[in-house]
């Protein structure tokens, strides 16, 4: 059996499958809180002694960059490496990759239940596919096709420059550019950079907020899902939180037009991550592909760009694909 987890920056998700039950039905499930251990062993192997079961191999993805089997995570205090996790898990194997890369292995495994599409486009067979996801950080990866099927590709684009698209965005830009020696779009468009974009509207542009929400979001545990659920409430109750989620779109919407541009993307454009999820129905609406598209003599390029929001854990998900892959001998799976 395999076990395989999405190991982010607030919360971790594991769970144990087997070939015959495949990735889409794991045997056990559970989400638990990555800040409340010392290190990915300690959250695995307590997690192990609950459930159980034989495990053989590990697949993990961690948000970070993966380099010759070792990993440090970019929001948590955490260094890894596949040897060693391997020895202190009892373990035949571990694997570590990269989150997005995670989310665009398990793309091909998708199922029409897991997608929320925003553009039907006009996708390209075997070409480029891109993936985006706001979550704590942002992550970008691509596909391409090699062979019989579609390799992934992870990257760290979440880390370039933020790139404002009008003169609200410039105002933004020049307010963080006093706060940070570099304002990557991570800044802006993910679960850290949502406080960023509430304290410069709040500040700066004097958008006043309701007290009780105000008081709401002081006392959060987390301040991002305060601010968003309240931006995303139908019943407006929030008006600067209405405008950070509006902006918060805006720049998604257009960063996501620009890894489309990047790896050429006919094939599809995949928005992922917590925040996408829970702000589908607003980016459903017309503001988010008008911002994709707005690309001068592109435009028409990206209107033929299929768009989908994954509701599906995909992260872990493709963590499965590649461990189950592996305990199959699947070479082509595994990439």
């Amino acid at each position: 059996m395999l076990i395989a987890g999405d190991i982010g920056g607030t919360k971790a998700d594991l769970a144990i499958y087997s070939v015959d039950a495949g990735p889409h039905a794991p045997l056990v499930q559970r989400q638990m809180r990555s800040a409340d251990y010392a290190s990915l062993t300690d959250l695995v192997a307590e997690f192990l002694r609950d459930v159980k079961l034989p495990v053989e191999i590990a697949s993990f993805d961690v948000a970070g960059p993966v380099v010759g089997g070792h990993a440090k995570t970019t929001n948590l205090p955490w260094t890894m490496d596949e040897a060693s996790l391997a020895a202190e898990l009892n373990l035949r194997s571990v694997h570590l990759m990269n989150d997005l890369e995670a989310v665009a292995r398990a793309i091909p495994a998708l199922r029409p239940i897991d997608l929320v599409t925003l553009n039907e486009g006009q996708p390209v067979a075997r070409s480029a596919i891109a993936v985006i996801a706001p979550g704590t950080g942002l992550g970008e990866a691509f596909l391409s096709w090699q062979g019989a099927g579609y390799v992934a590709h992870a990257s760290e684009g979440g880390h370039s420059d933020f790139a404002p698209t009008d003169e609200r965005q410039i105002r933004l830009l020049q307010e963080l550019l006093r706060r940070f020696d570099h304002v990557g779009v991570e800044r802006v468009c993910s679960g850290i950079g949502v406080p960023n974009i509430y304290s410069f509207l709040r500040d700066q542009e004097q958008i006043a907020e309701n007290p009780a929400v105000a008081r709401s979001i002081a006392a959060a545990k987390d301040p991002t899902k305060a601010i968003v659920d309240a931006g995303a409430d139908p019943d407006g109750s929030s008006a600067l939180c209405r405008a950070t989620v509006e902006m918060l779109i805006t720049v998604l919407s257009a960063e996501a037009g620009n890894l489309a541009l990047k790896v050429l993307a006919t094939g599809g454009v995949y928005l992922a991550g917590g925040i996408a999820v829970r702000l589908v129905h607003m980016l459903q609406g017309a503001a988010f592909m008008q911002a994709f598209k707005r690309k001068g003599r592109f435009e028409a390029l990206l209107s033929r760009m299929p768009v989908h929001v994954i509701t599906a854990r995909a992260a872990l998900l493709g963590a499965a694909v590649y461990g189950l892959a592996e305990l199959n001998g699947n070479a082509q799976a595994r990439g």
